[in-house]
């Protein structure tokens, strides 16, 4: 999908494939109950969570992918052997396959954000 230009997170649900709808509505969810005190907001045409101004997750619908964007490098380190084997860019978490996702590991990940601020990468 392209840059989405929706003004909300679940106007943007609605514009992704239906297969990837339900999937995304969940990461959705998982991020409402664990990322208390956030900002869910659009950024760069994805559904971002933001404290204090500084986005910290982020997700979307890529052509090729289902990307979780993590924005903390001291949460990648701490998840260091969790995220061994997973598809993994520089700050992001890559399913190509929606059934892949380990929400677990999603909401571990979205547990220690929320637990303490920390440095954006």
């Amino acid at each position: 999908m392209a840059q989405s230009k929706a003004s909300d997170v679940d106007s943007y649900l609605t514009e992704v494939p239906e297969e990837r709808r339900t999937v995304l509505a969940k990461v959705q969810q998982l991020c409402r109950a664990e990322l208390v005190g956030f900002d869910e907001v659009m950024a760069y045409g994805m559904p971002a969570y933001e404290r204090d101004g500084a986005c910290e997750i982020a997700f979307a619908s890529q052509k090729r992918y289902i990307t979780f964007y993590l924005m903390r490098s001291d949460i990648r380190e701490a998840f260091e052997e969790r995220l061994a084997g997973q598809d993994m860019g520089k700050g992001c978490l890559r399913f190509r396959r929606p059934e892949n996702i380990d929400f677990g590991l999603l909401r571990d990940l979205l547990k220690a954000t929320a637990a303490r601020p920390g440095k954006i990468c």
